[in-house]
């Protein structure tokens, strides 16, 4: 699919699945917070905080305050550009780099639009961190997570799948294409089930640090991996050119020979 025709069929199909994971997140915050300020959900939230708060250790301050800070926002800038120009120069083309970006910078347009709706107040348990001014739901740093180490993973996974195609495509692409780079593929999963493990550590961090309600991380997983998932099936779905921009099977090695009499 031409770039031109490939971003005109994306955006609309982005700000949809953007606007729709938006809605449906700030319509269960509203729940939440307005129609069942004293649900069951609400209560197992306070139960959870008070637990964790209540099992503090010196050893997990300082595991959970690392767990926390892998997304926390100089951190998720400095993996994103890293992540962004790595592929590129690793790959020679910006799709891969350009979902990882849009995954970032959509999950964090969404989390802004719901904290903006929702204003729910932090846990009451004595917080480990300095509280930003947004709002607890959902949790910014969890989406953020999914985002950019489930998104990698992602990726990666895309292209283990990729680069294990049929042997004449791999010879017909260059040394130097992308689809000449083979990922072992129990190396990627390993590596992937690493990285997807990230916002569970994430997560569960942020609760323990008195930052976050368990809905306020479900939340944020839920947003980042909703649309971390459209972004994904949107902007990785066609399958990259080979050589000089012909679609795999269709260079040099697949015209059929001349025969003369």
């Amino acid at each position: 699919m031409p770039v031109r025709e490939q971003t005109r069929y994306a955006v609309p199909r982005l700000a949809a699945a953007g606007a729709a994971v938006y809605a449906l997140l700030a319509g269960c915050g509203l729940l939440l917070t307005r129609v069942f300020p004293d649900g069951p959900l609400l209560r197992l939230d306070r139960t959870v905080s008070q637990w964790f708060f209540e099992h503090r250790t010196a050893t997990l301050n300082p595991i959970t305050h690392f767990g926390s800070s892998m997304a926390d926002t100089v951190t998720a800038i400095a993996v994103t550009v890293v992540l962004v120009v790595g592929l590129r120069l690793w790959l020679g083309r910006w799709r891969e780099s350009m979902a990882v970006l849009v995954s970032i910078l959509g999950e964090l347009f969404i989390f802004v639009l719901v904290t903006a709706t929702v204003h729910r107040q932090r846990p009451t348990v004595p917080h480990l961190d300095p509280a930003p001014p947004t709002s607890s739901f959902p949790s910014g740093h969890t989406g953020a997570a999914v985002a950019l180490y489930a998104g990698l993973a992602v990726v990666l996974v895309s292209l283990s799948r990729r680069s294990g195609g049929s042997s004449t495509s791999r010879h017909a692409a260059g040394a130097g294409s992308p689809s000449g780079r083979r990922l072992s593929p129990g190396l990627t999963a390993l590596v992937a089930a690493l990285l997807c493990l990230v916002p569970v550590l994430v997560a569960l961090s942020r609760i323990y640090r008195g930052m976050h309600f368990l809905t306020d991380v479900v939340a944020g997983a839920l947003a980042g991996g909703l649309w971390t998932a459209m972004v994904m099936l949107t902007l990785l779905r066609t399958r990259p050119a080979t050589g000089h921009g012909e679609p795999a099977g269709h260079g040099a090695h697949s015209r059929k020979p001349v025969t003369t009499p």
